[in-house]
């Protein structure tokens, strides 16, 4: 049985090929296409290194913004923590943190410091955090309110540890989402 004529990798011309893989119609063609796959490889292993070596700062950022997202969908029918915007406010939410995370980045990650608020409390009013510390003792309780204020444990997250805040995250709220479908 003949071989179905085919299209060179590398200069496009058709030929028929002698062998079942092969891809070139020459040896110059075979030798540049090894070089094409060689390059494409490489640049292959060089983003996954890059990755592999992303600066903590990254980390943070993935899984703040993964905490985030599950803290807007927990709180997805609660008004703004600190002016009670309505929930069927059509401007944007964002997370709230009762302390910032830079006065406590041991706290960033904490789901009774963070709740859903208005980007108008949370931007324009820097938290509006008499309203918010209101809103905070009816909804977790002073205890917790007063834990709150008084954790200056300094505590600086992993990578690893990063790595897998983000991911707990983003699976709870694929099944939170997936719960409310």
């Amino acid at each position: 049985m003949a071989a179905k004529p085919r299209k060179c990798r590398h200069c496009k011309a058709p030929f028929v090929p002698a062998r079942p893989l092969q891809v070139a119609c020459g040896y110059s063609c075979a030798i540049e296409v090894h070089k094409a796959n060689t390059r494409r490889t490489m640049a292959r292993e060089k983003r996954a290194a890059r990755r592999r070596a992303r600066p903590r700062r990254d980390w943070v950022k993935l899984a703040q913004t993964a905490f985030n997202a599950f803290v807007r969908e927990r709180d997805l029918i609660m008004p703004c923590i600190s002016c009670h915007m309505p929930v069927n406010y059509n401007g944007q939410w964002q997370a709230g943190h009762y302390r910032t995370t830079a006065a406590a980045p041991q706290l960033r990650f904490d789901e009774s410091n963070v709740h859903r608020q208005c980007a108008q409390c949370n931007s324009s009013k820097s938290g509006n955090v008499v309203e918010y510390r209101k809103k905070l003792i009816e909804r977790v309780g002073l205890l917790e309110v007063e834990r709150l204020e008084n954790d200056n444990e300094v505590k600086r997250q992993t990578v690893e540890e990063l790595q897998a805040i983000g991911k707990t995250y983003r699976e709870r709220l694929r099944e939170m989402r997936k719960a409310r479908a």
